[in-house]
Parts: structure tokens; C-alpha cells; sequence
């Protein structure tokens, strides 16, 4: 098996801070754009897809910038993975950004960026922006 690569990605999101930070941190604002239900056992989120069930530790939190997960799976693999979603303000325009930094196999990044843009659109029409 290859190593993973990280990769990131910008996208802009008009939403106030709070808001987009609710959806990205909260197992019910996850629920409406990441993934068909979210359950939430202490620090492990498990995200629940067409009947298929995905569990990442949260590793860290901070309230209005980011949410850090490892998939539960690399953990128990040792694989130096994570999936971070962190909420950047343009200082000059007050613009809203969400950064993704994720791993992907090399051979597998454009799809899953591709994974993530149709996740971002979902997240966009969920709280209007």
C-alpha cells in the first residue's frame, strides 16, 4: 500500500462565522451536508453513509477555526493521516473561507478533491451562501 499525500483546498463559503463552524463541528450540522446521520460516542463521530459506517477521532477543536479528525481506521493501521476543516476571514474583505486539508493516495486526490467540491455544494445550499 502506497503512502498517502495531503493535499488542501480552499473554498469560499458566504456564511457567518458561527454558522459554518456549527456545521462543521456539530454531529447535527454534519448530518445536513457531510454525511446522512452523524453519531457521536466521547471523541469518536461516526458518519453514517447509504447504510455504510465511517468512524474518525476527533483530535482537535477550536471554536470558530477548526475541527481535526483521524478515520478511525488509520488509527488502527498507523496510517499519519487526518481531515481538517478550518474556517479562514480574509482580513482585507472579511470574506469567509473553508480550508480542507485531507489525505488521499496519490492516484486518488483528484477525486477525492472532487468528493469534497460535491460536499462543499451540498454544505452551501444547507445554510444558503
Amino acid at each position: 500500500m502506497s503512502d498517502k499525500v495531503e493535499y488542501h483546498m480552499e473554498i469560499e463559503v458566504k456564511s457567518s462565522v458561527n454558522v459554518l463552524y456549527n456545521m462543521i463541528s456539530t454531529p447535527s450540522g454534519l448530518s445536513e451536508w457531510f454525511a446522512d446521520n452523524v453519531n457521536i460516542k466521547k471523541d469518536v463521530y461516526t458518519f453514517i453513509w447509504d447504510g455504510s459506517e465511517e468512524s474518525a477521532k476527533l483530535l482537535s477543536k477550536k471554536k470558530g477555526e477548526l475541527v481535526k479528525f483521524q478515520w478511525v481506521e488509520d488509527i488502527e493501521n498507523d496510517i499519519k493521516s487526518f481531515f481538517q476543516m478550518r474556517i479562514k476571514i480574509d482580513e482585507l474583505t472579511n470574506d469567509v473561507a473553508l480550508i480542507i486539508t485531507d489525505f488521499a493516495e496519490e492516484d486518488e486526490i483528484e477525486e477525492a478533491q472532487l468528493l469534497w467540491e460535491n460536499q462543499i455544494s451540498e454544505l452551501k445550499m444547507v445554510i444558503g451562501s
